[in-house]
């Protein structure tokens, strides 16, 4: 990186405003002035990081006069909006998408060309904050990115973990966990809002009375106070005047240091509120293995929709909005189970501040919430016990419990005589030690309920939430998945974006629809030709990559096989390694077999404390030291365990991958987004009929999708019958010395306990039927093998692929969500001067 040469500006033109202004001139103006103002550096003392933050603030003032006029048009006009609930926002790095939605990403790269500094070096030192687990807070992001874009006045409520998701490092082959430290050099796309800052309470009391109009009150009294502070962060829209808001909340002691107690000697104790406020936004899911554990997660997800909800309040007096009409006002998701505790703290503000009847507060509540269930596992639809729902949330309990026994009297009415029934509705599991059911609370609580998949949303109404739907089929709606096409298109695959934009303009930004355009194309002997090259330059600027991060060299000319995503049993990352195994056995028996070379690529984080997950991690690192260095392999496999996935990686993995992994055992993938990115950059499945695949499968045409494996209902018999992997494991030789060879330490350096837990598992227990599904899935990769010789039918299938992902835009989600559940409409931003503000000063709420 050069320095920078200030004398490369030019004089201003008059309408072209350093603060607002996008010309190429304007940006090196006021990226000049960040430098010096805000850095406070000269380009000799200023790091890449300093040129990094100067270039974030010079987006972010484009940013404000768009954020500040579209606050300014919601409060005019008392717009309905969507407040998003979510524990998890994955955001991504924001500097290149802003670039992007401004229309001024290659201005930005000539502007800093100019000053002698490498665009691509500046963008590389933005920390990615690591707010969410996977697929969940993406989802969340790109709902936000869409809401946007397509002009939805909306806020996203969250948490401003301290410390993110954990950054993820192999040490000898192992996934170790370190501190995600995304704060560290500051975040300059953040303003804190203080001055509206509330009061959240926490465990203690309570009291009960009858008040002088002879009605049975109640009244908490809290033994700990936390302060919520908000962050915002500007969510733009793509070249449109919106700019929404992300607002998240910082945990907080009201009095950080206590001097009196400090004069005593008691030094420990002058911090310590200040030590326990701070822990429920310390960090992203603590291990709740433990009773602390769940006990700050339960705090964690009642400190952010308490302190959203208050913050809907304030707007609602701010805009002159009377109570009554909360409902009207805010339309609240709520992303899963997380925020489920909203439904009986919205009761609990609604009645014991306000004042209002129960009934009347109930009313409100249910016509203001919808929520979306994310997942068909059991153990992942939260309970929490009674005992420490009731030392944390006294109050709340005792609303459940009313809102409980109200519900269960209709239930009582409308199924005569069904106790069984009454017992599975329950809110309370009374089944051994007892528990708050919390996706029943969402249930009772919201006027709409849906899945992210047509099968997800299918297998909820027919197993998972089946008496829910039974009691009222008219809430349940499907919403497939989507993901912005701006971030994981647009900006991550540039080479195809461009051959897109020459090919049928630039249309497909804002609807992804118009790709269908590309299959006049798919004979075009020219075009495949031109689409070839460019994946191959993908694939080999990804190669460089690959070498840098891993230390191991691949061919670009070989078959990129990819599976990146959480790394869990059912979503069955130990299948793809046994397939590697039975190709290393076939070249090991026959080394001039006539096998497609493959670069196997890996990516993705297992739970701290899931053990056979960082087993399986383990297995795919062992796989790439063993067959990487073997010379009778010849580089025909490589595998690589590429770390620290995130959206940062994720973008440059989706636009090189040619095979993408959806393996998951049928029926236990709500939906799947990475699916949709692989697929709108080109990459062909492989994978079951499981969660939004099916989907994608129906879209792209059987023929262009590799199918195997057991359909959810023949899982379902299977497990009926009787499965006994064990039979399998006999029966089938090939998968025999698959895995005998894993007991024998060949891919343990020669430790022959280390992968015994997961082998056994696999013959006696397979929960997951990977076994099952173990010869199709060998069968259909060899069809791969194949299908991939013949360049021309690939790129066919490929383009195809491309030209039918339209459905899987997070844009058509939100769409839906607009029309079916939320009934928000589009809301024109127009884009004000400061000048117009200026008659205006003091005419607004604070």
């Amino acid at each position: 990186m050069t320095n920078i040469d200030p004398s490369s500006t030019t004089p201003i033109p008059e309408d072209d405003d350093d603060r607002t202004g996008l010309s190429r001139e304007a940006l090196k103006r006021a990226f000049l002035d960040n430098l010096f103002y805000c850095q406070g550096k000269f380009p000799g003392l200023a790091t890449k990081h300093d040129y990094y933050m100067a270039l974030a603030y010079t987006v972010r003032d484009r940013l404000l006069r768009r954020w500040i006029s579209t606050a300014e048009t919601y409060t005019r006009q008392q717009s309905r909006t969507v407040a998003y609930l979510s524990a998890e926002f994955l955001l991504g790095p924001h500097l290149g998408n802003n670039l992007l939605n401004l229309g001024i990403y290659d201005t930005a790269r000539q502007a800093l060309r100019e000053l002698g500094l490498s665009f691509e070096e500046v963008l590389g030192q933005e920390e990615e904050p690591g707010l969410g687990n996977g697929g969940l807070g993406r989802l969340a992001a790109c709902f936000l990115d869409s809401m946007a874009s397509l002009e939805i006045p909306s806020l996203g409520y969250g948490i401003r973990y301290e410390f993110g998701i954990f950054a993820q490092d192999i040490v000898d082959g192992e996934q170790v966990e370190l501190t995600d430290k995304w704060l560290r050099y500051g975040n300059p796309w953040e303003l804190p809002r203080p001055e509206w800052a509330v009061e959240i309470h926490f465990g203690g009391h309570t009291h009960h009375y009858t008040d002088h109009r002879g009605r049975h009150r109640a009244h908490w009294m809290p033994a700990l106070t936390v302060i919520g502070t908000p962050y915002d962060t500007p969510i733009l829209g793509y070249r449109n005047n919106t700019a929404n808001t992300l607002r998240l909340w910082r945990a907080e002691a009201p009095e950080a240091f206590d001097l009196s107690t400090f004069n005593r000697g008691d030094y420990w104790g002058a911090v310590n509120k200040k030590v326990v406020s701070e822990n429920i936004t310390k960090v992203l899911y603590p291990n709740d293995e433990q009773i602390q554990g769940k006990e700050l997660r339960l705090q964690q997800q009642y400190f952010f929709v308490a302190c959203s909800l208050r913050d809907m309040l304030r707007i609602m007096q701010v805009q002159g909005i009377p109570l009554d009409r909360f409902h009207e006002k805010f339309a609240v998701q709520l992303n899963d189970t997380h925020p489920a505790v909203a439904i009986a703290e919205l009761m609990r503000l609604l009645v014991d501040e306000q004042d209002l009847e129960w009934e009347q507060a109930w009313d409100i509540t249910r016509r203001t919430f919808a929520y979306t269930n994310h997942t068909l596992l059991p153990e992942a639809l939260e309970q929490w016990p009674i005992h420490l729902f009731s030392r944390v949330l006294p109050r709340h309990l005792e609303i459940i419990h009313e809102i409980n026994a109200r519900f269960l009297d209709e239930v009582r009415v409308r199924f005569l005589g069904d106790q069984a029934r009454l017992e599975r509705l329950s809110l309370i599991n009374e089944q051994g030690e007892r528990y708050v059911r919390m996706a029943h609370l969402a249930c009772v609580g919201s006027h709409a309920i849906n899945g992210v998949a047509a099968l997800h949303t299918e297998l909820l109404k027919a197993d998972v939430l089946k008496d829910f739907h039974e009691l009222d089929p008219s809430r349940f709606s499907n919403k497939t998945n989507g993901v912005t096409p701006r971030r994981f298109l647009a900006l991550a695959n540039p080479r195809l974006a461009g051959l897109l934009n020459k090919t049928i303009g630039e249309g497909w930004v804002r609807d992804l629809g118009q790709l269908q355009a590309l299959e006049s194309y798919v004979d075009d002997t020219a075009f495949r030709t031109e689409w070839r090259f460019i994946k191959r330059a993908v694939k080999e600027e990804f190669a460089g990559f690959l070498r840098r991060r891993t230390g191991v060299v691949v061919d670009p000319q070989s078959l990129f096989d990819v599976q990146v995503k959480r790394i869990h049993e059912y979503k069955r990352q130990h299948l793809n390694a046994l397939h590697i195994v039975a190709l290393y056995l076939r070249l090991k028996n026959d080394p001039d077999l006539d096998l497609t070379p493959r670069t196997f690529i890996f990516g993705g984080k297992a739970a701290p404390g899931y053990r056979m997950a960082k087993l399986m991690i383990r297995l795919i690192t062992g796989l790439g030291e063993v067959i990487n260095r073997d010379p009778d392999i010849r580089d025909r496999l490589k595998v690589i365990f590429l770390p620290n996935f995130n959206v940062s990686t994720g973008q440059r993995v989706y636009p090189a991958a040619e095979l993408s992994e959806q393996i998951s055992t049928a029926g236990k993938e709500a939906s799947g987004t990475g699916n949709m990115k692989f697929m709108m950059n080109g990459a062909l499945t492989i994978g079951t009929l499981d969660g939004a695949n099916v989907e994608i499968r129906e879209e792209a045409g059987a023929e262009n999708f590799f199918l195997f494996g057991h359909t959810e209902r023949e899982i379902e018999a299977l497990r009926h019958d009787g499965y006994h992997p064990m039979d399998i494991y006999r029966s089938n030789p090939q998968l025999r010395a698959v895995l005998d060879l894993l007991r024998l330490g060949t891919f343990s350096r020669g430790d022959r306990d280390l992968f015994a837990p997961l082998v056994d598992h696999l013959i006696h227990h397979d929960p997951y039927f990977l076994l099952a599904d173990f010869q199709s899935y060998l069968d259909c990769q060899d069809q791969v093998g194949l299908a991939y010789k013949d360049k021309e039918h690939w790129s066919r299938m490929s383009i195809l692929n491309v030209a039918r992902s339209g459905k899987f835009s997070s844009d058509r989600t939100i769409r839906d969500y607009c029309t079916d559940i939320w009934k928000v409409d589009p809301l024109p931003v127009h884009l004000a001067n400061r000048d117009e503000w200026q008659g205006n000063v003091g005419n607004y709420g604070t």
